[in-house]
């Protein structure tokens, strides 16, 4: 608390009233960062309109900070935090906005005012998430960002009307004191109870007579100070937060997340993905069934360039299956382009290698994920481009070897097939041949792409990049 009360002195003109203040909800953090599972910090109004002070901090327990260090003692810059000014100059919540932090990592900053008795803005607390989480994490999993302001006033006064919860939270807020009994409730948690046919008013209730899971009041307290469970109750499945605050007025924090929209959703992708997982292996087996046929027929055909055109076909087919394949397992439209090259070498290696030649094949460089459209149409040139090197370029020689690259970019991307053949002429390459057609207009059309050759007599080297899934 020292801290805070230098760092206000020295950088700030607030009064001692509002210093101890900020050293009480300074004590609010650690239990606001396990709640939102998240940074929390409180920055104060230097005398530097455009600077505000770090003066605590607080890290989640059960997830990593996104800090190496402590920022306490550093400051935040309009230019990089414009959240937190704009709230401690306007005194209103700032939501979900970009920020930079003083480890220059890019962050979504959600703030929500401090104020003193005179209901001036002295200072603000800040949520900071990292910015790619609304992507890489479940949604229901987290607190909304709304309820920043609430509670933290609300942990502040539990009693008076001071920082009355707005009618749009979507979180139920519950508080306990000591003996657990329900000191407060926001509007969303009376009518959550109300709804589950609650007819008394849940606050001045015991918790054993409003909890929603099997746990006791005794079994919360005796635990660590953050917990989480999912119960079923009703037509209705809930997230039920607890926290513990060791204070003299409060004991328990319980929140309730409605997830019951989620779990609908992420049932219905269940299903969604069960289905694209056979409606892919069906067309997987569909095509090596044809693969299979022109096989045979292959077998069949007397005339030589017929035998050639029907192996080149079913190479073409089986290559397109192999991402099937993939798609099958995943049950999503997604595919890691690597595994796809992968797969088509086994196939390759399995159906179209010389046994009499050593041919040795392999995969190099990143790996990174594409849809299926673009997976198929690169397959299929990646197959081509391997199979005429195994055809052409290792005349006269017992081995060789073919080597895929894979470069990702940030706009384009790029897949080299190299072999250290005996090489050819470029100027004399056939331009009605289907192969070399197959990939120009693949390239072009599919991949909008661009196709170039170089070859010598150390070998040959064909690179074709294709533009980025969009996101």
């Amino acid at each position: 608390m020292d801290v805070i009360l230098n760092l206000c002195k020295t950088y700030t003109d607030l009064s001692k009233g509002d210093i101890r203040k900020i050293i009480v909800i300074s004590k609010l953090l650690p239990i606001i960062s396990d709640l939102t599972q998240a940074d929390v910090f409180i920055d104060c109004p230097t005398k530097n309109s455009n600077k505000a002070i770090v003066v605590a901090e607080a890290k989640p327990v059960s997830r990593p900070s996104m800090y190496k260090n402590s920022v306490v003692g550093m400051l935040a810059l309009r230019e990089n935090e414009p959240a937190a000014l704009r709230t401690l100059e306007l005194g209103i919540s700032t939501k979900d906005m970009k920020a930079v932090t003083q480890e220059n990592a890019n962050v979504r900053q959600t703030v929500a005012p401090i104020r003193n008795r005179d209901k001036s803005v002295i200072g603000v607390v800040i949520v900071e998430k990292d910015i790619t989480e609304a992507i890489n994490r479940d949604k229901y999993m987290e607190m909304l960002a709304e309820t920043t302001e609430e509670l933290t006033n609300n942990l502040l006064s539990l009693t008076g009307n001071e920082g009355a919860i707005t009618n749009y939270l979507d979180d139920a807020i519950i508080i306990f004191d000591k003996d657990g009994i329900a000191k407060f409730a926001n509007p969303v948690a009376v009518q959550l109870y109300k709804t589950l046919g609650y007819k008394d008013q849940i606050v001045g209730m015991h918790f054993n007579n409003i909890r929603l899971d099997d746990n006791s009041f005794e079994d919360i307290i005796s635990r660590e100070k953050f917990s989480v469970s999912e119960v079923n109750i009703s037509n209705y499945i809930l997230q039920v937060k607890y926290a513990l605050q060791d204070s003299n007025s409060i004991g328990l924090f319980m929140m309730i997340k409605d997830i019951t929209k989620f779990k609908q959703q992420e049932k219905e992708l269940m299903l969604k993905s069960v289905a694209f997982k056979e409606i892919h292996h069906r067309v997987k087996n569909n095509l090596q069934m044809i693969a299979s046929l022109l096989n045979l027929q292959s077998r069949r055909a007397e005339n030589e360039s017929t035998k050639i055109a029907l192996k080149e076909s079913m190479s073409r087919i089986l290559s397109i299956a192999a991402t099937h394949e993939i798609l099958a397992q995943n049950g999503i439209d997604d595919v890691n382009i690597k595994k796809v090259i992968e797969k088509i070498i086994e196939k390759i290696k399995a159906y179209d290698c010389n046994p009499s030649k050593q041919i040795n094949i392999e995969v190099i460089g990143d790996n990174f994920k594409v849809n299926s459209d673009m997976a198929t149409s690169i397959s299929l040139v990646v197959n081509e481009l391997i199979e005429n090197s195994i055809e052409h370029a290792f005349e006269g020689k017992d081995n060789g070897n073919i080597r895929i690259s894979i470069e990702n970019g940030k706009i384009y991307s790029n897949i080299s097939v190299i072999d250290d053949g005996t090489g050819f002429n470029i100027r004399r390459i056939d331009s009605n041949s289907l192969g070399l057609n197959i990939v120009r207009s693949i390239v072009k059309e599919k991949l909008s792409g661009d196709l170039n050759m170089v070859s010598s007599d150390r070998g040959t080297k064909v690179v074709f990049d294709f533009k980025n899934n969009e996101d």
